[in-house]
């Protein structure tokens, strides 16, 4: 097996400074806060087809009757005029909920987009900043 001499290495390869390297580091930050975002979002959008599937049992149900509503772990007997404002109380928080964590998803893109920019103009094909 052949290695290239010490020189003929350093000659391809540009120097990581210490700017660089907190732009790597910033980079591999975002890229977490993404997934983590993500994973984020999935659950919201299970809690949102929940309260979908209930919006649309409370159209069924006698308005008269009770109904079970879960708050937290526990359920709790609402009247059905309570249960639809809390409904619609708690689909709202869920889409407010969604609709930060888009903007936030969208800002750390944005950054890592110039941060690829900056990164990919130095390093070329030598960096590798995708998934």
């Amino acid at each position: 097996i052949s290695q290239l001499a010490q020189e003929e290495e350093n000659d391809d390869a540009n120097e990581v400074t210490w700017e660089d390297q907190k732009k790597i580091n910033t980079f591999s930050k975002l890229n977490t806060r993404i997934q983590n975002i993500k994973e984020k979002m999935e659950e919201l959008m299970v809690q949102k087809e929940a309260l979908d599937d209930l919006a649309n049992e409370l159209e069924l149900v006698d308005e008269d009757e009770p109904v079970l509503y879960k708050v937290g772990e526990a359920f709790l007997h609402l009247s059905h005029p309570r249960a639809v404002r809390r409904l619609t109380k708690d689909t709202a928080a869920v889409d407010q909920e969604i609709a930060t964590l888009v903007g936030r998803s969208e800002a750390c893109e944005e950054e890592m987009k110039q941060l690829k920019v900056a990164l990919y103009a130095k390093f070329g094909s030598a960096i590798n900043l995708d998934e």
